[in-house]
């Protein structure tokens, strides 16, 4: 477009240029037809058109948004269209209190309220696209930076009110899942009535204040030391029916060993000790007595 109005300009100038001194006159014929070269130029140029993969091409006249779009490719449009190109790809648009991650510098974590009355800062990630149908509507009513006039204020809005069905450490651990699936319900209708098509919500992180995040742990410790007593426990209550069981069978042995020996089997034992003992290449010195044990000296030691 800017071509063709350089090219009647030149046009006009060289018409212009007729009614001049004669020395102007010389260069009329030759602005006229830089007019005209310029102006087929932009004609072309205007009339030709090309999308980028991905995009696709909103067309304007004269101020007024047509209703038809241009899918990627090239085209041959009325030189008069401006193109608006949107992109509708899956897009991202992140708020984190963590410095440089988010779409917006500095802090931008969504402060909520639960249900316990703590403050909880979400950091989370929204991952939607433009319905390609509904590109001229978004350009229309809302214009381009459709994600700081509707993704943005939308989203905080939504999780700030969602957030006060829950308790602070129910978002952190148990109902973290839940709170995701009740925020997307939510938004998933509001984007499409402006054409945005919501893919999916992503909590990146949460977190609670100092004294939950304390009182976190000193639960978690606790209860890992209850886990150790039980095991220690557990390991006592074994090696005391361990130890149960191995007196049991020295009982039913000294049982079993009590009933079955008499005095001629242990005579005939002592028979058999002092026969072994007669039999050694130590000497020895056997002493008995009437109904005693024998008494064993060792000859060596007498010397």
């Amino acid at each position: 477009m800017t071509l063709i109005v350089i090219g009647i300009l030149l046009l006009l100038a060289g018409f212009a240029m007729l009614r001049g001194e004669p020395i102007v006159k010389r260069f009329a014929g030759t602005v006229r037809i830089i007019g005209v070269l310029v102006l087929i130029l932009g004609v072309l140029t205007s009339c030709i058109v090309q999308i980028d993969s991905g995009q696709i091409g909103v067309k304007k006249l004269f101020g007024r948004v047509l209703p038809e779009v241009l899918p990627s490719g090239l085209h041959f449009i009325n030189p008069l269209y401006e193109i608006t190109q949107m992109d509708i790809k899956t897009q991202n648009y992140t708020m984190s209190s963590v410095k440089d991650e988010g779409t917006k510098e500095g802090d931008d974590g969504i402060r909520v309220l639960t249900s316990d009355g703590l403050e909880v800062v979400i950091d989370m990630t929204v991952l939607y696209k433009v319905l390609p149908s509904e590109a001229p509507n978004i350009i229309r009513e809302t214009g381009l930076d459709y994600t700081d006039k509707i993704i943005r204020p939308l989203t905080r809005t939504k999780i700030r009110d969602n957030a006060v069905y829950y308790q602070a450490v129910e978002l952190y651990s148990t109902k973290r899942d839940e709170f995701q699936q009740r925020i997307f319900k939510n938004i998933e209708d509001d984007f499409r009535k402006r054409g945005l098509v919501l893919e999916q919500l992503l909590v990146r992180n949460i977190t609670l204040p100092q004294s939950v995040k304390t009182a976190i742990e000193q639960k978690i410790n606790a209860e890992q030391e209850a886990q150790k007593m039980q095991f220690v426990l557990q390991k006592e209550r074994q090696e005391a029916d361990r130890k149960r069981v191995e007196a049991q069978g020295i009982a039913d042995y000294q049982h079993i060993i009590s009933e079955s020996l008499t005095d001629k089997q242990l005579q005939y034992e002592q028979i058999k000790a002092m026969k072994e003992l007669a039999a050694s290449a130590n000497a020895k010195m056997i002493i008995l007595g009437k109904g005693g044990p024998p008494v064993i000296l060792d000859a060596k030691d007498q010397k």
